[in-house]
C-alpha cells in the first residue's frame, strides 16, 4: 500500500508536501504513511482514494486496476 500512494504521488508530480496540504496535515505526518511507519486512517484512504481517482482496493492492493469503477 505505502509504495502505491508514493507512486501516485509522483505519477501526478506532486511532492510530499503538496499532498500533505491537500489532506490537512504536515508532511511529516504523511511521509509516515508512504513509509510505513504510521497506518492511514480510513477518512485519509477516501480522501487519497478520490484525489487520485481510484479505488481504496487499489491503495491497499487488493486489486491491481488502477481505475475505479
Amino acid at each position: 500500500m505505502y509504495r502505491r500512494i508514493r507512486d501516485l504521488r509522483e505519477d501526478k508530480d506532486l511532492n510530499q508536501t503538496e499532498v500533505a496540504k491537500m489532506l490537512g496535515m504536515s508532511q511529516t505526518g504523511y511521509s509516515k504513511y508512504e513509509t510505513g511507519e504510521n497506518d492511514i486512517p480510513t477518512a485519509v484512504l477516501i480522501k487519497l482514494a478520490n484525489f487520485y481517482s481510484t479505488s481504496i482496493d487499489y491503495l491497499l492492493d487488493q486489486t491491481d486496476t488502477k481505475k475505479r469503477y
